[in-house]
């Protein structure tokens, strides 16, 4: 039996507008919290109504991925618990928490530093050796951060700070998260993982807003429901499933180029929707991050 042919330009359309789609819609998350951001809500209230909104989804995704496959052990629940806590709940936390003091773009160019830090944590904890294109990679990307936060730091002060040490804890949690996931995956599979990870990071932010807040404040301005209803499905259940079908079609690699729409997208949607400068020091910095997260693996990312 010869192998399959590979597929022709065309057929790879679909695959492509699933992982742009799905770009911009993790990117469109900072969006709407800038915006709900707007009508008095915190951090903690925010996050509870994204979470109680896509609670349903997630558990629905893990049921239909797990059909058919074998019950899960008190390890892998015990793995689950970790994954949802250090890859959804707490880098969602850091990151809701410092979109309040920076703006849209900043955080996406630091959340974009996942897979440096990914690198940055196999060398340092699992001893993988680091080239020489990694290298500039680094330098690269980090010095694209450096020259938006600075211009950033330049204008808004301590509050620039305190929400970039915010958003980088939260990439550091992900990519703490993307470090430890490499193994599970392959036992639980993406999607399942996914929904079951998800699910428990839920229950966190849920059980995080009844400890911290009373009851009372669950009641939000309308703008802010409607909102937490677009964060929960267009830029949280909708993106995750509309990128793996695009790496099941045009496989991850393609699927990460593709997916760097998002940070420009962001810039775009920051700029008509929040009013936030489109200049150049923006545009170098989010150039320089691009350059170096496409060279540290030959352009393989895990988007958010």
């Amino acid at each position: 039996m010869t192998d399959a042919a590979p597929p022709r330009p065309a057929s790879r359309w679909p695959g492509l507008l699933l992982a742009a789609l799905g770009a911009i819609g993790f990117s469109g998350k900072a969006i709407i919290v800038k915006l709900a951001y707007r009508h008095g809500v915190d951090a903690v209230t925010l996050l509870m109504w994204r979470m109680l909104l896509a609670l349903p989804l997630f558990l629905l995704l893990a049921w239909w991925a797990g059909r058919g496959r074998p019950r899960l052990s008190a390890r892998d629940w015990l793995d689950v618990l970790v994954l949802g806590f250090t890859g959804y709940y707490l880098a969602s936390f850091l990151d809701f928490a410092g979109l309040a003091y920076i703006s849209a773009s900043l955080e996406r160019l630091i959340l974009y530093l996942n897979p440096t830090l990914v690198l940055l944590i196999s060398v340092l904890c699992f001893h993988h050796r680091i080239q020489r294109r990694q290298v500039a990679a680094l330098a690269l990307s980090y010095l694209g951060v450096v020259a938006v936060f600075a211009h950033e730091l330049h204008f808004e002060g301590r509050a620039t700070l305190i929400g970039g040490a915010l958003v980088f804890g939260s990439a550091v949690s992900y990519a703490v998260y993307l470090a430890l996931s490499g193994r599970v995956v392959q036992r639980f599979g993406a999607l399942r993982l996914t929904g079951l990870a998800s699910s428990v990071a839920c229950a966190f932010c849920l059980g995080q807003f009844l400890l911290l807040r009373p009851l009372s404040a669950a009641w939000v301005p309308e703008p802010v429901f409607w909102l937490s209803v677009l964060n929960a499905t267009a830029c949280t259940v909708a993106p995750v499933l509309m990128l793996m079908l695009a790496i099941a079609r045009i496989g991850a690699p393609l699927s990460a180029q593709v997916g760097m729409v998002g940070p420009m997208s962001t810039l775009l949607m920051g700029a008509l929707l929040l009013d936030e400068p489109l200049t150049a020091w923006i545009l170098i910095g989010t150039g320089l991050v691009l350059a170096g997260v496409f060279l540290v693996g030959g352009g393989k990312r895990a988007g958010r």
